[in-house]
């Protein structure tokens, strides 16, 4: 009954930007990474967000070096729902993209760190 919902990919124009969605339904999540994969390529990090506190307040974040700057991550305020804004983007950044989230707590970059997957979205970057 688990389950992470990503949307927002489409076909954007080089120097476009785009947002990506994930809402997980069934439970309660506090930490949410991001990964995509390219053709021919390995599925690779892009970032991670996790919470903690009380009032799930203390908010920690990590993006890998090769979008960052370009690529943001944010939730909303039911924390059910997590983002990656992606600006200035480039035909390299054309992959799949995938949500994915962990019962426990802490930044994961690892795959296998993550039980729980989303069913990935397309992006496509025109050049």
């Amino acid at each position: 009954q688990v389950q992470l919902a990503e949307s927002g990919g489409g076909l954007v124009q080089v120097g476009g930007s785009l947002s990506l969605s994930c809402t997980a339904s069934g439970r309660t999540f506090s930490s949410f990474g991001w990964f995509r994969q390219a053709p021919g390529k390995e599925r690779e990090f892009i970032g991670a967000i996790s919470w903690s506190g009380p009032k799930g307040n203390t908010v920690d974040q990590s993006i890998t070096e090769s979008v960052k700057g370009r690529f943001f991550l944010d939730r909303n305020n039911a924390r059910d729902t997590v983002y990656l804004q992606m600006n200035k983007v480039k035909p390299e950044d054309t992959a799949v993209y995938s949500c994915a989230a962990q019962p426990g707590g802490g930044l994961k970059r690892r795959d296998d760190e993550y039980p729980y997957w989303g069913q990935g979205t397309q992006v496509t970057v025109s050049s």
